[in-house]
């Protein structure tokens, strides 16, 4: 099971198995911090009661360790104890004497980082598994003929002998949704991944009962949301600025802290510049950047990116990728994500950690300022299109819907070229206006605002989607301005199972650890306090972000329309991987495995013949066929 992660821990492995009690734990490990053997885990506390696997980083550890020495060895003095005695620096041997200073879930509150926890108490005789608050770490767990298997990717748990597959259908149905599965289920029955901000107990002397074993949370997106909206910042613009600039340099000071090379990921863009040029502040030397570009108009970031490298002095590499060599990443895709996944921005994020890995083992990205900050185009007119339509009878929007229907898109097209009105796409998003017209409520909107195939178990056979977040209203915060709706349902969904799953597994495939500070849960917290007036103002998002970085950036720099970290899939399926999707996407083929071919054949044709973009679409499915080629010699294809 280990050996199947090497590619997450290169450098070193281990493992320890209590025969007695029926538990084994493995490790292979990326050194990043003490690289010596005081490093290596699996670690036991200094008592011996704990042991610990653990995947991730521990940014405060220095501060944890001052407070354990001054609160523990007060204590030992008093009784005449020895004092603590450090084997090394680790993050690790620090979070073992948390534990047992405090307990796993208050130890748990003080850590700062992102992390994936399997902590084995032998004085209990439990498991704790325990996951960062915003799920920036994965851990995948579940049940397979009566032995509890849990791990960082689906291919160690895979690698079980007890081990037998069943694809979940409904969890298919999701991924054509989302373009991902989203947590708490997996690709595959009986198998799960826990949720961010929780602890999942199993005493093991009652775990006959598999089904009352439920995450704890220790940390809620929900709370802090509703909690911190209640009690928003209070203070001018200028000090909001202040403060954020404060959390930011603090943040990214701790999270530049590693016992080997570092650098970071630099498109250009609000987010990436600001950690960069945070980074470089408090560098006394350039810091290594990295940026992937592309030729194809629209896709191409490198000029940006270059000229905010230049003007910050930091020692910047490029990589201009041909469409062959971004298709080669392709093929990979299945083994690298492990479970479908089709974001297809997979291939360039892939690109950028194989170049950054020739450098450094470290590096820093701008990943969730869009969700913290107000970055996304549909929180600046999301709210306006609902303001514009929700008042308006529901039979009349139907019939507004139907006539934006009544004709095809490149019949739209063609109006409006006779019209001489330019509008890209302009009948694609007449039709998907329709769309949003018939919805009864702005949370209906936003999900289909994000939503690829709207009604999926239609193309899946035998599927009904199961509850998300974004069906149970229970789970929603209760915050009375849609905007601040939608991003709390980024947070919580679109960040941690697409932007978080993509970078983990594209990074930690060649053995690179991304760091991300905009997670500081400090950052987070203090993000939602911020009103929406500052973060969104004149249609334009990320206002008071951009404020910190106008200290070291010049606005003429960043200032441009948003670029999205993409390829141009759509091209790509009409020309080069044609025959590849054809093979694919084959009748018969479809037929015989998961799908209803008709709808997938008809969206099909309508994109090879260009009447119709639907990328998005066809790379769920070729995503799925893709990965069930590549993982079917191991599935049980139970009903396919």
């Amino acid at each position: 099971m280990t050996a199947s992660l090497t590619h997450r821990g290169p450098d070193d492995e281990g493992s320890w198995i209590d025969r007695k009690a029926g538990v084994a734990l493995g490790h292979r490990r990326l050194s990043i911090l003490d690289l010596s053997p005081a490093g290596h885990q699996p670690m036991h506390s200094e008592s011996g009661r704990y042991v610990i696997v653990f995947n991730g980083e521990i940014y405060n550890h220095n501060k944890i360790r001052k407070e354990l020495e001054l609160t523990v060895n007060s204590e030992l003095r008093t009784q005449n104890s020895e004092l603590i005695k450090w084997q090394g620096h680790s993050d690790t041997e620090v979070m073992l004497a948390a534990v047992e200073e405090w307990g796993v879930e208050d130890a748990v509150k003080r850590f700062i980082g992102m992390f994936a926890i399997a902590l084995w108490d032998r004085e209990e005789r439990s498991l704790h598994l325990v996951r960062d608050r915003l799920g920036e770490k994965p851990l995948y767990y579940g049940w397979m003929d009566g032995i509890f298997l849990f791990a960082s990717e689906l291919k160690a748990i895979r690698a079980h002998p007890s081990w037998s597959g069943e694809i979940d259908r409904n969890a298919l149905a999701l991924l054509l949704r989302h373009n991902y599965v989203p947590a708490p289920y997996s690709i595959y029955k009986r198998i799960y991944k826990l949720l961010p901000g929780t602890v999942l107990t199993i005493d093991i002397d009652n775990s006959g009962s598999q089904s009352k074993i439920t995450p704890k949370p220790y940390w809620q997106a929900k709370k802090v949301a509703e909690e911190r909206v209640a009690n928003p910042f209070q203070g001018s613009e200028a000090e909001a600025a202040e403060q954020l600039e404060d959390l930011l340099r603090d943040a990214v000071a701790q999270q530049m802290v590693a016992d080997v090379p570092l650098g970071a990921f630099l498109s250009g863009g609000i987010d990436s510049s600001t950690i960069v040029a945070i980074m470089q502040a408090q560098s006394n030397r350039p810091v290594k950047t990295f940026t992937i570009g592309f030729h194809e108009e629209g896709y191409n970031e490198a000029i940006h990116a270059k000229a905010v490298a230049r003007h910050m002095g930091t020692d910047h590499t490029e990589l201009y990728v041909t469409p062959e060599e971004a298709m080669a990443v392709i093929p990979k895709l299945p083994a690298l994500y492990d479970e479908p996944f089709s974001d297809s921005s997979q291939i360039p994020t892939f690109l950028v950690s194989q170049l950054a890995r020739q450098y450094v083992t470290v590096s820093l990205s701008g990943d969730a300022g869009d969700e913290l900050f107000g970055g996304y185009n549909r929180y600046f007119w999301g709210r306006s299109i609902w303001n514009k339509i929700g008042w308006l009878p529901q039979k009349l929007r139907n019939v507004m819907a139907s006539s934006l229907c009544s004709l095809s898109p490149q019949q739209w097209d063609k109006l409006f070229a006779i019209l001489r009105l330019k509008y890209p796409y302009s009948g694609d998003k007449l039709h998907k206006m329709s769309e949003i017209l018939t919805v009864n409520s702005p949370e209906e909107m936003y999900r289909r605002l994000v939503s690829h195939w709207k009604t999926p178990s239609s193309v899946v056979l035998n599927a009904h989607e199961p509850p998300t977040l974004l069906t149970d209203r229970n789970q929603w915060a209760k915050l009375s301005d849609f905007t601040q709706r939608m991003m709390f349902f980024d947070m919580v969904t679109y960040l941690p199972d697409d932007i978080l799953v993509k970078v983990d597994r594209a990074s930690m495939r060649v053995g690179l650890e991304s760091r991300i500070p905009f997670l500081d849960h400090r950052v987070v917290e203090f993000a939602w306090r911020i009103p929406l007036s500052m973060k969104i103002r004149n249609g334009q998002g990320k206002w008071l972000l951009r404020q910190v970085l106008y200290k070291y950036v010049p606005k003429e720099l960043i200032e441009r329309p948003k670029t999205g970290f993409g390829i141009p899939i759509d091209s790509w399926l009409r020309g080069p991987l044609r025959d590849w999707a054809e093979e694919l996407l084959n009748e018969n083929r479809l037929r015989q495995g998961f799908f209803e071919p008709a709808p997938i054949r008809e969206k099909w044709t309508e994109h090879l013949s260009g009447r119709r973009n639907w990328q998005y679409h066809l790379w769920d499915v070729l995503m799925f066929q893709a990965w069930i080629e590549a993982q079917g010699h191991k599935l049980d294809l139970k009903g396919a």
